[in-house]
């Protein structure tokens, strides 16, 4: 995890997605749970939208946060720990021009990656219902911005064009995307295995491939063996986290409504110094000893 002072080189995502893959990233909400799918041994952490918006505001996905309390949250995730931040970027904010204003902040976040998608403004989580797109013309011309506009930071582009107007259409569109230089390829919630079969098939070779594992969302739950023998390049849990948050929270304040005090529940806590390792107390103490 890193370091105040000294934060250890990241591993570089291109070198991690080459390898055999797929690259597995849970998602992550916040610097805590970032620093827990470090610790767990992952190598790379992706911040989900769905998560920072319940964790930030406690609304759903739809578009609330801005861009620049989407960078906030990914700045603060790339400095606790020392793998790569694929983080998503939602539409971008806006037209291309936002587009390129938004890639520079995550950038200079630290972002190893960026997620755009072709929904329109306000967008929602690609799991529910009544999503629109944009334009192909206009999607491609966000790519493109991207893609200029970035440094080394890679551009996921992602369609949730399955939902509106069919599998076809999304698999068109993501070899376009392909085209307009996007470095990997989404699509977005195919609801049976004989489509992400599909979508397999029809982009093999075309660019890496990101499956998005969404935990009870549209798309069957496959085995990570079954995505490999596909072809993905990268695996996106991306809210399994923030639902353990969510069911550990709720079954200590049952405990505490019900009891009058957390005792019970404190067996499966973890230990007050183990949490406070965790968070790099101990390398806090060796700071002070230093500068005292």
């Amino acid at each position: 995890m890193a370091d105040l002072l000294s934060p250890r080189d990241r591993p570089s995502l291109r070198d991690l997605l080459a390898g055999p893959g797929p690259l597995v990233a849970p998602g992550a909400y916040d610097a805590l749970s970032a620093r827990l799918v470090e610790q767990a041994g992952f190598d790379v952490v992706y911040m989900t939208g769905f998560g920072t918006t319940a964790g930030l505001l406690g609304r759903p996905d739809v578009g609330l946060l801005s861009a620049a309390e989407m960078v906030d949250n990914a700045r603060r995730m790339v400095a606790a720990v020392d793998v790569p931040v694929i983080a998503d970027g939602d539409t971008g904010y806006g037209n291309a021009i936002n587009v390129i204003r938004t890639v520079q902040s995550y950038e200079q976040a630290g972002v190893a990656a960026i997620q755009l998608e072709d929904q329109v403004t306000p967008k929602k989580c690609g799991h529910m219902a009544g999503k629109e797109i944009v334009s192909l013309p206009e999607m491609l011309g966000k790519i493109r911005a991207a893609v200029d506009a970035r440094r080394d930071l890679l551009v996921i582009a992602r369609t949730d064009a399955v939902a509106v107007e069919g599998l076809d259409a999304a698999v068109e569109r993501a070899k376009a995307f392909a085209d307009a230089g996007a470095d990997l390829l989404f699509v977005e919630a195919p609801t049976s295995e004989e489509d992400i079969e599909e979508v397999a098939s029809r982009l093999a070779g075309v660019g890496p491939l990101v499956f998005n594992w969404a935990e009870g969302g549209k798309t069957p739950p496959l085995s990570l063996e079954r995505i490999r023998e596909l072809g993905f390049s990268l695996v996106l849990y991306p809210i399994g986290t923030l639902l353990a948050a969510t069911a550990g929270i709720r079954g200590v304040l049952e405990t505490l409504r019900k009891e009058g005090t957390p005792v019970s529940a404190l067996p499966g806590l973890p230990a007050f110094d183990e949490f406070t390792d965790l968070v790099g107390l101990k390398e806090i103490g060796t700071l002070e000893q230093r500068y005292r």
